[in-house]
């Protein structure tokens, strides 16, 4: 195995176990307003990104996007897309639906398998067809039964993450410029949120020790897996990175179910059944176009 590739590798793989284990990170947060909590994990991202485009000589990169009225546009709408996500996800763990979390995630691909028909013309082979298919009749099994209070997680959080999918696909615009410019645009509001929740004596951010430094490392655990992925995208051909992304939805299962004890239904194990043989199909396909 070439050198470059096994690194790449190692960063896809590091990228993946964060993501999967973010759950951990969030639970101390579990009492503090996820708005707060976004916020802070754009303002310590935009800081972060900032810096790091300055130190490798990327500030024309970064005001090319900023100067470029398509771009800043599809950056803007995919700023919003990803700030819903991360409200999202992070409600999910604090209030303990991890479980639904996953699903989400596991669901994503097959979303963004959709969205590509949708908006980008692209065909789906029959295995394709039969693993969305799969993935509709989980979500139809889950919607019928006790787990529905759950569902709107697992589409709000596999709908808001393929859409942003989407808009960056359609970017011209690196990973690290992008997500700078994403955290840009939202660390006005989110500086305001801050504000609004310190005059009514609602923040959080300063309270404790560990409250307030799990609240300061929130840029480097949003933008340092993202800048693993981006390296490993680099150098992995598209399946790899495909079969490794699920990784990340299988940890946060296992945290939910074996850590955090989470209550797993009937209707769970159903939907989680045909989403898994809806992947292992969608895994298939791809291998098969790119042998």
């Amino acid at each position: 195995m070439a050198q470059g590739v096994q690194t790449g590798l190692l960063r896809a793989i590091a990228a993946y176990a964060i993501w999967g284990l973010l759950p951990l990170y969030f639970l101390p947060l579990r009492a503090v307003d996820p708005g707060e909590v976004v916020a802070a994990r754009i303002l310590g991202s935009v800081v972060l990104l900032l810096g790091l485009g300055v130190a490798l000589g990327r500030t024309g990169r970064l005001r090319a996007a900023l100067t470029t009225p398509r771009v800043l546009a599809a950056l803007t709408a995919s700023a919003l897309l990803i700030s819903i996500n991360w409200l999202g996800y992070i409600w999910a763990v604090q209030h303990r639906h991890v479980l639904e979390a996953s699903l989400g995630y596991f669901l994503n691909p097959l979303v963004s398998m959709v969205l590509g028909v949708a908006f980008l013309g692209e065909r789906l082979t029959r295995l394709q067809l039969a693993a969305v298919a799969l993935a509709v009749a989980g979500v139809a099994v889950l919607a019928s039964g006790a787990a529905l209070a759950g569902l709107w997680i697992s589409l709000t959080l596999a709908i808001s993450f393929g859409l942003y999918g989407l808009v960056r696909k359609l970017t011209p615009v690196d990973a690290l410029e992008g997500l700078a410019v994403e955290t840009l645009l939202l660390a006005p509001a989110s500086a305001g949120y801050i504000w609004w929740l310190a005059q009514g004596d609602r923040l959080s951010f300063g309270s404790g020790g560990v409250v307030t430094g799990f609240l300061l490392a929130g840029g480097v655990v949003t933008a340092i897996p993202l800048l693993l992925f981006a390296a490993a995208a680099r150098v992995l051909r598209l399946t790899t990175m495909g079969v490794l992304q699920y990784l990340a939805p299988s940890l946060q299962f296992a945290v939910a179910v074996l850590l955090l004890g989470e209550r797993l239904t009937l209707a769970h194990l159903i939907c989680f059944s045909l989403i898994w043989a809806g992947l292992a199909l969608y895994v298939v396909s791809a291998t098969r176009r790119a042998a």
